[in-house]
C-alpha cells in the first residue's frame, strides 16, 4: 500500500488528498464506476473516518498540466512535455483504445485507471522517480494493484509486495541438505532453511555439533537430521517470510526469499479458543507413541497439544518413519472435551473441498479474523467481480481478493463478472496474507480447483481416492518436461499489460495452461498486447520453451523469446555429466601459486561452469592468461554437476575432451567394475601414491606400486598433478565409495591367451625375445606371445652383480635369448618372471628344480635364491613360488658378519632342509652342509592312503611337535595330525597344565584312531569320503579310551550344554578374550574377566595361559544359530556375577580398560559392572598421569574407593599405593573428604570445569575446590580464561573450608602458594591481646572501624574513641583519616555476635616493641650513616678503617640515600615498620586539639636517650654529578637519579634495561621493564608502547616462547593490537626467526579486525617474497586480500603487489607489467598507475648494467611514455607527463629521443590549440 503524501496548499497548485490504502472508505465508495445492486448495500456500509479527514471533503479538480508551465511556444514551437511523458500519454491512449475494444465500455479516467498518476506531483518529480512510482501501481501480477468499485484493491502476490511477516501457502519442489525448496502463488519460490524448521529440530542440531565438538565419537542416541526423511515432494506446507533479498550465490540480481516453517511463527501465536475445526493448523512432531503423535502447536495457550492417531496419518506418512521435531500441515478435525487437545489429521487426502457435501473441511466463522490463515479452506461472498479478479469478504470482515490467475480467468478467456455473481458465496482457499500498513492484513484466496483440492502427490493418495482427487494429484505432476521446447502453443487468452495465457498439449490428448510474461514474449520491448489485432492475437500458434510450472498456479510458464529459444541449455539440469559442450570464456579466477586458480566458461546467459587450474591444459601453461583471454571460444567436457550448491566443473583437456572411445564415462560407482579402463586426471599427491579424479564425484586411489611395472622410489617425480592418465580399475567398493586403480598393463586375457597363461608353469624352458631393456629388467616377448621379465639379479650367477650388470650391456632390443626358464607367474601383471642363469637352467633339464611343496624332503639340498633378507631370517624362493625360511642361526659362519649377511636379493643359494610342516606347507632350511643326508622318503602311495578307513587303529611316528596338535606320519608316508583335545582322558592325565604335549618327543611311535580327514582351511575335519587334495591330512586321536572302546564319536556343539564342566585347550589369544578348543571341530571363547581374579595372571596373558595349556572350563552359554560358544576358567564360586551391593570400599580388584579418554579411563570389572577412574586417582604423582599409557583392553588392578548406591555410581582409583600397597611416596594424598583438607594447605589438582564466575579443580574423585576469577593470578589479567584449560594440572593453596557444605575454596596465585604464605586469619583466630595491623576504613565521631590485614573474609573491628589515646578523645574524627595505617590490640571477641574491639593507645604496646626499636636503629638523626665505632666492627690495631670496609660503608650510605630519594611519597615507610603511621600522629595525645609542641609525655620513657648509638669514622664523600653530565649514567644509583626527574621518558628506562643486560641480569632487566610500565603516565601511550617493544625485543633475544606470548598478550590488551603485531613480527625477522614471523603474520591475516587493513597484506607478502624466498605464496596473498579488503582499495593494492615483482630478487617484471596492463586497460586514465609503472621501470633501468638487457628496458620505458602521451590529458598533467620523459631521454636516451619528447609537445600543443584550449586546468 502506497503510503500518505500530505502536499502543502499554494496558490499554484490545490491542495489534493492523494488515494491509497489509509484513504477515507468514504472517499471510496464515491469513486465507484460500477453501479451498486440492492443487495451491494450492505457490504458498502459508511465506516468511521480515519484520523480526522472529513467525509464530506471532495476531490478538487485537477488543474491543467499548462497551467503549472510556461507558455507552450517560448522561442520557436517547443513543447513542455519531457519525451519520456509523451510516451507515457501515448501508450494511456493504446490501453484505453484497446480497453474499449475489448469490453464495449468507457475506458476508465485517468483517476479511476490508475489514481494519481498523472497528477501535478508526478510531474514535478524526475523522469526516473516518476518511472518507478508508475511501476508500483501497474496492475499485474508483478506489484500492482486494481482498485475495484468495492473499494478492495486486487493484487496479486509479487516480490515487492511480499513483506516480511507475510504469510503463504507453499508446495514442497526440492529438497537438499540444508533447505527445503517452496513454490509459491504467483511464480514465486521460497526457501526454508534447516535451522527455520521447527525448535525440537533445533535442539536435535545443537546436540549433533556438540557431539561433533566434543569429539567423543558422538551420542548413539542422537540421529543424523536427514531432511528428505522429514519431507516429500508434494508436500503442502504453511511459510513465514523472514527476509528478502539478492542471494550473493546466485547472482546479484537473483531475487531470494527465506522462509520460516516453525509453528512458532506460521500459527500467528493463535489463542486455542481461536483456532476452529476444519482450519489448517502447523504442527510439529513432540513425541512418537504407539498409537499416534503428540503435536506441539506453538499457541499463545501453551498447554494445549494436538493429536494425531494412526489411522488419521492416511498413507502418505508411516507412524515408524515420524521423527521428532518433523512438522506438518494438519487439518483440525476436532477438539478435546476440556479443550487442551485437537484432534489433527495429516491426510492431504482429506483437505479437498471440491463437491456439494456439508462434511467438506471449508470454515464459515471463527471468533477472530486472525483465525484465518493460509491453507484454510473458506466460503467467500462475491462483492465484485471483474477482468482484473474478484474480490469478496469472509464472515462480512475479512476481504479478500484473487487475482486474474487464481480467479480462474487465465486458461481459457472467462468473464469474471459472469462466472461469479455478486452476492453469492463461492468456496476458496487462502493462500497469501500479507502486512497492511495500518496494522491489518491483506488476504489472498485461489478460486482454482487444485487449491480447492489440495492434493497429495500421486504415490501417497489412498486406494479409495476420488477420481476428480486422483486427476488432481496427476496434474501437479507437470507432465512436459522443463526446457522443453513446444512448437504449438496456442493462445487462449490477452492481458494487454501482462501477457498471454496459452494452452500446452502435453501429449495424450489433453492440454494444460500456460502463461508468458509480457517481458518474455519478444527481445524488443512490449509495451502492450492486443487480443483481437497484431502478431500475438487470440487463436495464433506459437513456439515457445518451457521455463518453469508452478504446481500452486497450475500453470507451465513459458518464454517466446528468440534468444531464450536459440539458448541450448537452460538450466544445470539440462547437461549431463561427460557431455562435450561449448562455451566463451567469461573471466580468470586470480590466486594460486601459478597466479590463477581457474576460468569461469559461460555455457549459456544463466549457466557459467568452473574449470580448475589442473584442468585448463594437458600441459601446465605457464601464462595461462594469454590462451585464455575474456570472449575466446572453447570446447569442454562437463566433468561434475552439484544440483545442491548449484556448480558446475568442466575440462579444457583435449585428452578427455577428443576421446572418442566407446567405453562409458566414470561418473557413478556401481557402474564400474574390475578390469574397465579409462582417462583420468591427477589431482594430489600422496606419499603412498595419488588420488586420481574422473566424472562426477568419483574418485580412485593410484599406490605407488601400480603406477608403473618397475620400482618408484618418489612418486612426484614420476607423476604430478593435472596430469591425464590411463589407467584400469583393480577393486571398487560401490556402497564405500572407493576404488584402487592401476597404471601397469591391464591382466585381462581373450580365451586364447588365458589358455596359454595357464599352460605355463615353473621350471619349463622357453624361448623370447627382447622388447625392452631398463637398467633393472629386461622385458621378453615370449614365443607363445606371453610377455616376460628378466630382473637384473637373474642374467647371470654369482654373488657381485657385475656379472649381471655386463650380462645387461651385452643385450640389445630386438635379441632373442634361448633357454629361459620359468620360475613363477605375476597374476596381477601378467608376466612371466624368467631367469637365464646356467645353474637353473641345467637343474630344469636335470629335474632337480624345486617345483611344489610335495618335492621337498627333510635332508635334501635345493638350490634358490634369494627373496628377502631380514636381520633374522633369509627367505629362500624356489619354482612357483615355493618359499623357505633360513634362520639366523643356520646361516654360514662366512655370512654371519656382515650386514644383510652379505647377499643380494636374486642371488643364487644353495641349501639343506632341516625340516617341513606338512600341515602348514613350510620347510626350515639351512646353509650349514649337513654330513649325514637321509634317504629320501618314498613317494606318497595313492593306494596306501586309500586303504586307511575310519575307525580303523594304525602306528603313527611323531614328525612333530606342535603346541596344539601332534603331526605324524603313518605308513607308506600318509601324514596325519592329533589334536591336543585328542590325547587326554581326564584332567587328571594332564601333567604339565601348560605344556601338556611337552612330554612327546619325535620319532615316538603310537597308536592311533583314525577319525576322519583334516580342513585345515576351515579347521574342522571331514568324512573319508571327502577328499579334497592329492596328499590328504587325517584326524586322528590317541584317548586310551577312545582306543579301548572304540568310539568315534567327538564331542559336537549341539551336544554341549551351558552349565557342564569341560577340558579346554589354549588355542590362540585376541584383544578381548581367549579362544579354546573342546574338540577338533569345537572351538570356544572364554572373555579376559573369565579367566582369573587375579590380575597379575591376566596382565601377562601368553605367559599364564600360552598357547597349548589346559584349562577346566564351564560352559556359560551356547548359540547354536551363530556357532557362539561362552566359557569361563573361574570356580563356582568364583563365578557369581559382581554387583554394587558386593563391593566395599577398600577392594582392590581386576578390571579390564574398555575406554581411555583425555580425562578418564573406563574399567570393566563385569559384564555389567564398570566405572570411570579420573585423572586424580591414576597415579600418586599428579605429573605422572598420562591416561594414554593404558590401552583398550588392557588388564588393571583397581580399588574401590566408594560406592554411592542411590545413584548407582562407583569411584575407582588406579594409585599405586591403593592397589599395590606401594612404599612409593605419595606426592599427592588422596583425599577422601572435605574434611580432611584446611586452609593453609598447599594441593594439586586437575581443572575440570570452567565457567564464567570461576573454576572448578578436582582434588580428589569426590571433593572439587572452587577457584574464583579473583584468585587465579596476582595481575589483573583481562582474558582470564586463557589462563587455565580443561584436565591441566594446577598447584593452589586453600583459603577456607566449609566441610557442612563441602565446600573449599582455592587460590592459585603465585603470593598464595609461596612456601612462606600464611594463611589468612578467621574471627576465631583473633584472641584478646593480639597485636594486628590494619588500615581505617570509616571514620565516626565515636571511634573509627579498622580493617584488620591478614584476615579471610575481611574483618573489620571498631576503636572506640576511649581507647584511641591515653587522654580523653572528643571527636575521633581530627585524629584519623581514611586508609590511615594502624596498629592496634585485640581488647575483646564476641564470636556469637562477630564483634571485635580494638584499642590504640601507645600504652598497649609497651617498652619490648622490637618493631619500634627497629625503626629508631634505621636512621639517624641528622639522616646520614650511622658512625661505626671502629672496635666494635673489628679494626685493625691502629683504630683505623681498611679501605674495602670504606667501599662498604659508601655503597651502603649510596643505598640508604637512593632508597630516600626513590620513594619520596613513602618517606614515612622507611622510617617506621611496614604498616604502620608513625608520621603525624601523637602516641601520647598531647595534640589533641592543641598545637603541636614536639614534646615527648612524661610517660613514655625515653628510649632515644637511652639507648646506645653506634659511631663510625665520617666519610668523606666526592660530589660526582659533574660524571653524570659529562659521560652519563653509569651505575645504578645514575639511572635512579635520572629517572626520578624524567620517569616518563622511555628512552632512560631501555638504557637503564641495556645496562643491567650487559651485567647478565636479565630478570633485573625484565623487572625495570615492569616498573617502568607502571610508572610512566597513562597518558603516555607511546612512551609505553616503546617500552612493549624493548621488552618483547628482550624476551625474543633472551627468553623462551613461552615468555614472549606472555609479554606480546599483555602489550595486545593495553596497546594497539595491529602495532604490536607488526612490531612482533619486525622483531622476529631482525633476529632471523622466520618462521615464527611467518606465524605472526598468519595470526595478523586471520584476524577480522586487521585483515581490513591493505598495509597488512602488503607487509605478509613482502616478507615472504623478500625474506622468505617464496614469491608463489606472497603472490597468492593478492586473491586473499581482495577477499578481505574495501573494494575501493583493490586497485592501488594490486599495483603495489605488482611493485613487489620489480623490487625483489625473486620478482617476475613480466608477471608485474601483466598486472599493470590489467589495471590500465580497465581504468586508463588512472595517472596514478600511470606514474607507478613508468617509475618502477626507470629504477629497475638504472639498477642493469650496460649490455644486460638495459636496451630492452630502455626501450620498455619509452614506450610507457609515448602511451601516456597518446591519451587524453589536461594542461598541466601534459605537461608534467612530458617534463618527465625529457629528463628520462636526456639522462638515459640520446639526442634522437630528446627531439622526439619536444616534437611529441609540440604536437600536444598544435592540437590543444586547434580545439580551442579545451583542455583546461584541473
Amino acid at each position: 500500500m502506497a503510503a500518505i503524501k500530505r502536499k502543502a496548499v499554494t496558490d499554484e497548485r490545490p491542495a489534493k488528498k492523494v488515494k491509497s490504502a489509509k484513504s477515507d472508505p468514504d472517499a471510496k465508495e464515491e469513486k465507484r464506476t460500477a453501479k451498486p445492486s440492492k443487495s451491494h448495500d450492505k457490504y458498502t456500509e459508511k465506516k468511521k473516518t480515519d484520523k480526522g479527514v472529513a467525509k464530506d471533503e471532495q476531490k478538487t479538480v485537477v488543474k491543467s498540466i499548462l497551467q503549472q508551465e510556461d507558455r507552450a511556444f517560448p522561442r520557436g514551437g517547443a513543447i513542455v512535455l519531457t519525451p519520456i511523458e509523451q510516451r507515457q500519454i501515448k501508450v494511456q491512449a493504446e490501453r484505453d483504445v484497446l480497453f474499449e475494444q475489448e469490453t464495449g465500455r468507457k475506458a476508465p479516467t485517468l483517476e479511476d485507471e490508475d489514481g494519481d498518476r498523472f497528477d501535478e506531483e508526478d510531474l514535478a518529480v524526475p523522469a526516473r522517480k516518476k518511472q518507478q512510482q508508475k511501476s508500483r501501481r501497474r496492475d499485474d501480477g508483478d506489484g500492482h494493484a486494481k482498485v475495484t468499485g468495492s473499494g478492495i484493491k486486487i493484487q496479486g502476490l509479487s516480490y515487492k509486495t511480499l513483506l516480511v511477516g507475510s504469510q503463504v501457502l507453499g508446495y514442497v519442489t526440492a529438497i537438499t541438505g540444508k533447505d527445503v525448496a517452496l513454490a509459491l502463488p504467483n511464480n514465486l519460490t521460497g526457501y526454508v532453511p534447516i535451522t527455520a524448521i521447527s525448535q525440537t529440530l533445533n535442539a536435535r542440531i545443537e546436540k549433533l555439533l556438540a557431539a561433533d565438538e566434543a569429539q567423543e565419537g558422538g551420542d548413539g542416541d542422537i540421529e543424523d537430521v536427514d531432511l528428505k526423511q522429514l519431507f516429500h515432494v508434494g508436500q503442502w506446507l504453511r511459510a513465514t517470510v523472514t527476509s528478502t533479498g539478492t542471494n550473493p550465490a546466485e547472482g546479484k540480481n537473483k531475487r531470494h526469499i527465506e522462509l520460516s516453517i516453525d509453528p512458532q511463527q506460521v500459527n500467528g501465536g493463535l489463542d486455542a479458543d481461536s483456532v476452529v475445526v476444519h482450519s489448517m493448523l502447523q504442527a510439529s512432531v513432540r513425541s512418537v507413541e504407539d498409537h499416534g503423535l503428540i503435536m506441539d502447536l506453538a499457541l499463545a495457550s501453551l498447554d494445549v497439544k494436538g493429536f494425531v492417531s494412526k489411522k488419521e496419518l492416511g498413507v502418505g506418512h508411516d507412524l515408524d518413519k515420524m521423527q521428532e521435531g518433523q512438522v506438518l500441515m494438519c487439518l483440525v478435525t476436532g477438539k478435546g472435551s476440556n479443550g487442551k487437545v485437537l484432534k489433527l489429521s495429516p491426510d492431504a487426502s482429506r483437505f479437498s473441498v471440491m463437491g456439494a457435501d456439508k462434511h467438506v473441511p471449508v470454515v464459515n466463522e471463527a471468533p477472530v479474523v486472525d483465525a484465518f490463515l493460509p491453507g484454510t479452506a473458506v466460503n467467500i461472498l462475491v462483492i465484485e467481480a471483474g477482468p482484473g479478479g474478484v474480490a469478496g469478504k469472509v464472515m462480512g470482515m475479512v476481504e479478500t481478493t484473487a487475482d486474474v490467475v487464481h480467479a480462474g480467468a487465465g486458461a481459457k478467456d472467462v468473464d469474471l463478472t459472469q462466472k461469479y455473481k455478486i452476492g453469492p458465496k463461492v468456496k476458496g482457499r487462502i493462500i497469501w496474507a500479507v502486512p497492511g500498513d495500518e496494522g491489518g492484513r491483506r488476504v489472498g484466496v485461489s478460486l482454482l480447483e487444485n487449491m480447492l483440492a489440495l492434493s497429495p502427490p500421486t504415490a501417497k493418495l489412498p486406494e479409495n481416492a476420488s477420481p476428480n482427487l486422483k486427476a488432481q494429484a496427476a496434474a501437479l505432476e507437470h507432465l512436459v518436461p522443463l526446457s522443453t521446447i513446444v512448437d504449438d502453443v496456442k493462445v487462449a487468452h490477452v492481458l494487454p499489460e501482462r501477457g498471454l495465457f496459452l494452452t500446452i498439449s502435453t501429449g495424450n490428448g489433453t492440454t494444460s495452461p500456460a502463461f508468458a510474461h509480457i517481458s518474455q514474449i519478444s527481445d524488443s520491448r512490449i509495451d502492450v498486447l492486443s487480443s483481437s489485432t497484431g502478431q500475438f492475437q487470440l487463436g495464433s500458434t506459437h513456439k515457445a520453451r518451457i521455463v518453469s510450472y508452478n504446481p500452486l498456479d497450475g500453470l507451465y510458464y513459458v518464454s517466446l523469446k528468440q534468444s531464450i529459444l536459440e539458448q541450448t541449455y537452460l538450466r544445470l539440469e539440462d547437461l549431463t555429466i561427460g557431455e562435450v559442450v561449448t562455451g566463451t570464456v567469461d573471466r580468470l579466477i586470480l590466486g594460486g601459486k601459478s597466479g590463477i586458480t581457474g576460468v569461469l566458461v559461460k555455457l549459456s546467459e544463466s549457466i557459467t561452469g568452473l574449470v580448475p587450474d589442473v584442468h585448463l591444459s594437458d600441459v601446465q601453461l605457464q601464462h595461462p592468461e594469454r590462451k585464455f583471454r575474456e570472449g575466446v571460444s572453447v570446447r569442454a567436457r562437463i566433468l561434475s554437476i552439484d544440483l545442491e550448491k548449484r556448480h558446475l566443473r568442466l575440462t579444457l583437456k583435449k585428452t578427455l575432451i577428443n576421446d572418442d572411445t566407446d567405453a562409458p564415462i566414470w561418473k557413478d560407482y556401481a557402474a564400474l567394475e574390475p578390469g574397465m579402463e579409462s582417462k583420468g586426471t591427477v589431482i594430489k599427491m600422496l606419499p603412498t601414491g595419488a588420488v586420481v579424479q574422473f566424472f562426477g564425484n568419483v574418485r580412485a586411489y593410484l599406490p605407488a606400486a601400480e603406477m608403473s611395472e618397475g620400482f618408484i622410489e618418489k612418486v612426484d617425480e614420476y607423476f604430478h598433478p593435472g596430469q591425464t592418465i590411463n589407467v584400469h580399475i583393480l577393486s571398487v567398493d560401490a556402497e564405500a565409495q572407493e576404488m584402487k586403480v592401476s597404471c601397469k598393463q591391464s591382466g585381462v586375457l581373450d580365451d586364447e591367451a588365458q589358455g596359454l597363461w595357464d599352460s605355463v608353469t615353473g621350471g619349463q624352458i622357453v624361448h623370447g625375445s627382447v622388447t625392452e631393456k631398463g637398467g633393472e629388467s629386461v622385458a621378453v616377448d615370449l614365443e607363445n606371445g606371453l610377455r616376460g621379465v628378466v630382473r637384473l639379479g637373474h642374467l647371470a650367477d654369482g654373488a657381485p652383480l657385475a656379472k649381471a650388470e655386463s650380462a645387461l650391456k651385452r643385450i640389445r632390443v630386438g635379441q632373442k635369448l634361448s633357454e629361459l626358464v620359468v620360475l613363477t607367474k605375476l597374476e596381477r601383471s601378467r608376466q612371466v618372471l624368467l631367469t637365464d642363469k646356467a645353474s637353473f637352467i641345467k637343474a630344469a633339464k636335470d629335474g632337480k628344480l624345486v617345483r611344489s611343496f610335495g618335492d621337498i624332503r627333510e635332508g635334501m639340498k635345493l638350490q634358490g635364491f634369494v627373496r628377502n633378507v631380514t636381520p633374522e631370517a633369509i627367505f629362500v624362493e624356489f619354482a612357483n613360488g615355493v618359499v623357505g625360511l633360513v634362520p639366523k642361526s643356520q646361516v654360514g659362519p662366512d655370512l654371519a658378519g656382515r650386514a644383510g649377511f652379505g647377499l643380494s636379493k636374486d642371488q643364487t643359494v644353495f641349501a639343506w632342509v632341516l625340516s617341513v610342516d606338512a600341515v602348514k606347507e613350510r620347510f626350515v632350511l639351512s646353509m650349514r652342509e649337513q654330513k649325514d643326508e637321509p634317504e629320501p622318503v618314498a613317494k606318497l602311495s595313492n593306494s596306501a592312503a586309500n586303504n586307511i578307513t575310519m575307525g580303523q587303529v594304525v602306528k603313527a611316528h611323531i614328525a612333530s611337535v606342535k603346541a596344539t596338535q601332534l603331526n605324524v606320519r603313518l605308513a607308506d608316508g600318509v601324514q596325519g595330525r592329533i589334536d591336543v583335545s585328542e590325547v587326554f582322558d581326564d584332567w587328571d592325565s594332564v601333567a604339565n597344565k601348560k605344556a601338556p604335549l611337552q612330554k612327546f618327543k619325535p620319532n615316538d611311535e603310537l597308536d592311533v584312531k583314525v577319525l576322519g580327514l583334516h580342513d585345515a582351511r576351515n579347521h574342522r575335519f571331514l568324512p573319508i569320503t571327502h577328499r579334497q587334495s592329492k596328499a590328504p591330512v587325517f584326524e586322528l586321536s590317541a584317548k586310551p579310551s577312545r582306543l579301548e572302546q572304540g568310539s568315534e564319536d567327538l564331542l559336537t556343539l549341539d551336544t554341549v550344554k551351558a552349565g557342564s564342566t569341560q577340558m579346554a585347550f589354549v588355542n590362540n589369544h585376541s584383544e578381548q578374550c581367549v579362544w579354546v578348543n573342546l574338540s577338533p571341530n569345537v572351538r570356544g571363547r572364554i572373555a579376559l574377566m573369565d579367566l582369573s581374579d587375579d590380575a597379575g595372571m591376566l596382565q601377562k596373558l601368553e605367559k599364564n595361559f600360552p598357547v597349548g595349556s589346559a584349562l577346566r572350563v564351564t560352559v556359560k552359554s551356547v548359540d547354536l544359530v551363530s556357532g557362539r560358544l561362552d566359557l569361563t576358567a573361574k570356580t563356582a564360586a568364583e563365578q557369581v556375577a559382581l554387583t554394587l551391593a558386593d563391593l566395599s570400599p577398600g577392594m582392590v580388584l581386576p578390571g579390564r580398560v574398555t575406554k581411555v579418554s583425555e580425562r578418564s579411563v573406563t574399567v570393566q570389572l563385569s559384564d555389567n559392572l564398570a566405572g570411570p577412574v579420573p585423572l586424580v586417582e591414576m597415579s600418586d604423582d599428579f605429573e605422572q598421569v598420562n591416561p594414554a599409557v593404558y590401552n583398550k583392553n588392557d588388564i588393571v588392578r583397581v580399588c574401590v574407593l566408594d560406592i554411592d548406591m542411590p545413584n548407582k555410581k562407583l569411584f575407582l582409583s588406579l594409585r599405586p599405593s591403593k592397589v599395590l600397597s606401594s612404599s612409593l611416596p605419595v606426592k599427592d594424598a588422596q583425599i577422601s573428604r572435605v574434611a580432611q583438607v584446611k586452609a593453609g594447605d598447599l594441593v594439586r589438582g586437575f581443572v575440570k570445569h570452567v565457567s564464567d564466575r570461576g573454576v572448578m579443580v578436582a582434588l580428589s574423585a569426590r571433593v572439587d575446590a572452587f577457584v574464583k576469577i579473583a584468585d587465579l593470578s596476582d595481575r589483573f589479567v583481562k582474558d582470564w580464561k586463557s589462563l587455565v584449560e580443561v584436565d591441566q594440572l594446577i598447584r593452589g593453596r586453600i583459603l577456607a573450608v566449609d566441610a557442612d557444605a563441602k565446600i573449599v575454596q582455592l587460590s592459585l596465585k603465585a603470593s598464595h602458594v609461596d612456601e612462606d604464605y600464611t594463611p589468612p586469619m578467621g574471627i576465631g583466630d583473633l584472641t584478646p591481646g593480639t597485636i594486628i595491623t590494619g588500615r581505617v576504613r570509616k571514620v565516626e565521631e565515636f571511634g573509627a572501624f579498622i580493617d584488620i590485614d591478614g584476615t579471610l573474609p575481611k574483618l573489620s573491628g571498631l576503636c572506640h574513641r576511649s581507647e584511641m589515646a591515653e587522654k580523653r578523645v572528643l571527636d575521633a574524627r581530627k585524629i584519623y583519616e581514611e586508609g590511615d595505617v594502624v596498629k592496634a590490640k585485640v581488647l575483646s571477641v564476641d564470636i556469637a555476635a562477630r564483634k571485635i574491639s580494638l584499642g590504640l593507645k601507645a600504652g598497649y604496646f609497651g617498652d619490648g616493641d622490637d618493631d619500634d626499636e627497629e625503626m629508631e636503629e634505621v636512621a639517624d638523626d641528622d639522616g646520614g650513616a650511622e658512625v661505626v665505632d671502629a672496635e666494635d666492627e673489628g679494626s685493625d690495631a691502629d683504630g683505623g678503617v681498611e679501605i674495602e670496609d670504606d667501599r662498604e660503608l659508601h655503597s651502603d650510605a649510596d643505598e640508604v640515600d637512593q632508597t630516600d630519594e626513590m620513594d619520596v611519597d613513602e618517606d614515612v615507610a622507611t622510617k617506621a615498620t611496614p604498616g604502620l603511621k608513625t608520621a603525624g600522629f601523637d602516641w601520647t595525645g598531647d595534640n589533641f586539639g592543641g598545637e603541636t609542641t614536639g614534646a615527648v609525655s612524661d610517660s613514655e620513657p625515653d628510649t632515644a636517650a637511652t639507648k646506645k648509638r653506634k659511631r663510625t669514622k665520617p666519610e668523606i664523600k666526592v660530589d660526582m654529578t659533574g660524571d653524570l653530565d659529562k659521560y652519563g649514567p653509569r651505575s645504578v644509583s645514575d639511572f635512579e637519579r635520572q629517572l626520578l626527574g624524567q620517569p616518563n621518558d622511555s628512552g632512560l628506562w631501555i638504557q637503564y634495561m641495556a645496562f643491567q643486560l650487559q651485567l647478565s641480569e636479565v630478570q633485573k632487566a625484565r623487572d625495570i621493564a615492569e616498573r617502568a610500565l607502571r610508572t610512566i603516565h597513562i597518558r603516555e601511550s607511546e612512551e609505553k608502547a616503546n617500552l612493549w617493544i624493548a621488552w618483547m625485543n628482550l624476551e625474543v633475544e633472551y627468553g623462551d616462547e613461552e615468555r614472549v606470548e606472555e609479554v606480546f598478550k599483555q602489550a595486545c590488551q593495553v596497546q594497539d593490537p595491529l602495532e604490536m603485531h607488526e612490531k612482533l613480527a619486525s622483531i622476529y625477522i631482525d633476529s632471523g626467526k622466520y618462521g615464527r614471523a611467518d606465524a605472526v603474520f598468519e595470526r595478523v591475516v586471520a584476524n577480522k579486525a586487521f585483515r581490513a587493513s591493505p598495509d597488512v597484506w602488503l607487509n605478509y607478502a613482502t616478507f615472504l617474497i623478500g625474506k622468505m624466498n617464496d614469491p608463489a605464496r606472497g603472490r597468492f596473498m593478492l586473491s586473499r586480500a581482495l577477499q578481505s579488503i574495501p573494494t575501493n582499495e583493490h586497485r592501488l593494492l594490486t599495483a603495489k603487489f605488482a611493485a613487489l615483482e620489480f623490487h625483489s630478487s625473486h620478482g617476475d617484471p613480466e608477471r608485474a607489467r601483466t598486472i599493470f596492463e590489467g589495471l590500465i586497460t580497465e581504468w586508463p586514465k588512472w595517472s596514478s598507475g600511470w606514474d607507478m609503472w613508468v617509475d618502477l621501470e626507470r629504477s629497475r633501468l638504472g639498477q642493469l648494467a650496460e649490455g644486460d638487457g638495459k636496451r630492452e628496458a630502455r626501450e620498455q620505458v619509452r614506450g610507457l611514455y609515448r602511451r601516456m602521451a597518446a591519451q587524453k590529458m589536461k594542461k598541466r598533467r601534459a605537461k608534467f607527463v612530458f617534463k618527465r620523459w625529457l629528463e628520462f631521454e636526456e639522462g638515459e636516451g640520446d639526442a634522437k629521443g630528446v627531439e622526439g619528447v619536444k616534437r611529441a609537445a609540440q604536437e600536444y600543443v598544435e592540437a590543444l590549440a586547434a580545439k580551442g584550449g579545451e583542455g583546461g586546468e584541473e
